[in-house]
């Protein structure tokens, strides 16, 4: 129950982000924001309670709220306790319902947000309870639709138990808000202010629903947060790793799920968009779609802690997305496996800290990249080797794809980073060929599966001797980013995680140098590629990839060396926010995370970093005993 409300005062509450929220360059840290989700969409909330992002009912549906790139005119939810002296916050056990403790001089209060799973709804639910003393509360409500470009008509009407809604509506999106207390107009918004005493608490529910639908019955906001959390410790219960790190690990895994479509299986790069590499600058990209690299990269993740159901339902979306001629294989879809991706800039958007352009929708899905039928059949392996049978239709797409790349594997492409510059021969890209070939020969041969296997093996070897002519540099000792050049990429440490050379030879041991005195900001941090020697086609400069970082580690203890693998994990795990999300990039100079938030390429190699680091100790271990006396 709530408690008697004090009047919302003339002035209305202050514009946020709220009082206690940091800013930088007038914006909420991205570490600042905990991520909620229902298998179908996200929200990001701040640390003082504004959800300031939320696409529904899709990850890549248009947003209501859309403060993050903008101001909170373009929308957001804020429910939140003023004048908190301290907020922390958790997740409760393995799972996304949020828990936000509020510490005032008067009061305590303690905020519970989630986006309940498994009812076939599109709702995000909020229960804020005063738990000692007395709070004063501050709630707003800005609905604009179409990235803060709409504003809807908003009116009161009943839902179907005869209480009442605020219901906005604009085109075809609706959103329906209802609880123990509604806000009231106040000019283009709706506010509240009221105390809440010790014991009393307030519950409000977020419904999307189609505009010409009937608002939905009301469900209990308690029980659904309580079952939603024991849906994602169920899910989680499963994982198998029990190594080092495990905490990370684990929270790793259940961001992968969540940036995962409950219904088709596609997994989303993240499930924001324009969030900059540098403030201010144009290295801003929608990441709300499954890239084929990105998701066979999460698959092998999966894969490793026993998550098998998962891997299946991703190879059975990969076969309806790419389905076709084995040329019109993008590498990027629509989460439902839809190819149409164009790339528009939202002009009436600021941008986060002012950085523009801001884009719908990604240019690269055109782009030719040959590296990424190599990790979607490094993935197809691993999965066949854990058991999942191929069906006639999956390895007849699988054999497809790999003779249409055997036959163009020699044409340049424009490799792992999108470069948007002229396509090069990248030796990430050229060794991932050798990867799709080996794969499929390694299906005849181990598996049993049909296949021209001595035609595979003779490109397969007929690329590896092209990488060795091609791609090293005697001079420096060490693989290099293209054909030519002189300097090295982020993207071979991948040559020793694939297992083209030895984990543990002189090729892997002085390209892992290379990369490191030319690439590493801070301890274990390392750039992609050094802007001004690589033709990205994009101004401006970009901070730590946290996933490079990852795949250093992963190399040195596939390397054996465990300490050294120890050292970057200790030195980049702790990077996470206090609930555990990783974004794209780490600027160590400002410490502040750089791009979309969270990131699955980030966590999927943080998960398989700490797996292979755990494995090189075991390996350790056992050597150590086998040679005491």
């Amino acid at each position: 129950m709530v408690a008697p409300s004090t009047p919302t005062g003339e002035d209305g509450p202050p514009d946020d982000p709220p009082a206690g929220d940091l800013l930088l360059d007038g914006q909420v840290p991205v570490e600042e924001y905990a991520v909620l989700g229902d298998g179908h969409s996200a929200a990001l909330v701040s640390r003082h309670g504004s959800v300031d992002w939320l696409c529904l009912p899709r990850f890549d549906s248009d947003a209501c709220f859309a403060a993050l790139l903008g101001t909170p005119e373009h929308g957001r939810w804020l429910l939140t306790v003023r004048d908190a002296a301290a907020v922390t916050r958790r997740y409760r056990g393995d799972s996304f319902v949020l828990e936000t403790t509020y510490r005032t001089a008067g009061g305590t209060a303690v905020a519970t947000d989630a986006m309940p799973s498994g009812d076939g709804r599109a709702d995000l639910v909020r229960r804020l309870t005063c738990t000692a003393g007395e709070v004063e509360v501050e709630h707003e409500w800005v609905v604009r639709f179409g990235y803060g470009a709409v504003q809807p008509w908003v009116r009161h009407e009943d839902d179907a138990d005869g209480c009442d809604t605020i219901r906005a509506v604009a085109g075809p999106d609706s959103l329906v808000l209802r609880g123990d207390r509604l806000p009231r107009a106040d000019g283009r918004r709706h506010r509240d202010r009221f105390t809440l005493h010790a014991g009393q608490s307030v519950e409000l529910s977020l419904t999307w629903v189609h505009s010409w639908q009937p608002v939905p019955p009301r469900l209990p906001v308690s029980g659904r947060v309580d079952t939603t959390a024991v849906r994602w410790g169920l899910w989680a219960r499963d994982c198998g790793y029990d190594g080092p790190y495990r905490e990370a690990v684990v929270r790793s895994l259940l961001v992968l799920r969540l940036l995962t479509d409950a219904t088709t299986g596609g997994i989303v790069a993240a499930p924001t968009t324009s969030l900059p590499e540098t403030p201010g600058g144009e290295r801003n990209w929608d990441y709300r779609y499954c890239w084929l690299r990105d998701a066979a990269f999460t698959l092998e993740a999966l894969l490793e802690q026993g998550f098998r159901d998962e891997a299946t339902q991703w190879r059975d979306w990969l076969a309806r997305a790419v389905a076709g001629d084995p040329r019109d294989l993008q590498i990027m879809y629509r989460l439902d496996g839809g190819r149409r991706l164009p790339e528009t800039h939202l002009g009436h958007l600021p941008g986060y800290a002012g950085s523009r352009p801001v884009r719908r929708g990604n240019g690269a899905v055109r782009q030719v990249q040959h590296d990424v039928l190599g990790v979607v059949m490094s993935a197809l392996a691993m999965a066949r080797d854990a058991g999942l049978a191929e069906t006639s239709d999956t390895w007849s797409l699988q054999r497809r794809l790999v003779d249409d790349l055997a036959r163009h594997w020699r044409e340049p492409d424009r490799g792992i980073w999108e470069v948007r510059g002229e396509p090069r021969h990248f030796t990430h890209s050229k060794v991932m060929t050798w990867v799709a070939l080996d794969r499929a020969v390694q299906a005849v041969e181990q598996h049993g599966l049909p296949g021209p296997v001595e035609r595979w093996r003779r490109t397969r070897d007929e690329v590896r001797t092209d990488v060795l002519a091609h791609g090293w540099s005697d001079a420096r000792g060490s693989f290099v980013q293209h054909y030519g050049a002189e300097h090295a990429d982020a993207s071979l440490l991948q040559l020793v995680l694939v297992g083209f050379v030895p984990a543990d030879g002189p090729h892997a041991r002085g390209t892992v140098a290379a990369v490191r005195e030319e690439l590493e900001v801070g301890p274990g941090l390392l750039r992609r590629y050094r802007t001004e020697r690589t033709d990205d086609g994009l101004h401006g400069d970009e901070a730590a990839f946290l996933a490079c970082s990852f795949w250093l580690a992963d190399a040195l203890a596939r390397g054996n060396d465990v300490d050294g693998a120890r050292r970057v994990l200790d030195a980049v795990v702790p990077l996470a926010n206090d609930v555990g999300l990783l974004a794209e990039q780490y600027d160590p100079v400002g410490r502040h995370m750089r791009g979309n938030v969270p990131q699955a390429l980030s966590h999927l190699a943080l998960v398989r970093a700490a797996h292979s680091h755990a494995a090189a100790a075991r390996r350790a271990a056992a050597g150590a005993a086998a040679v005491t006396p």
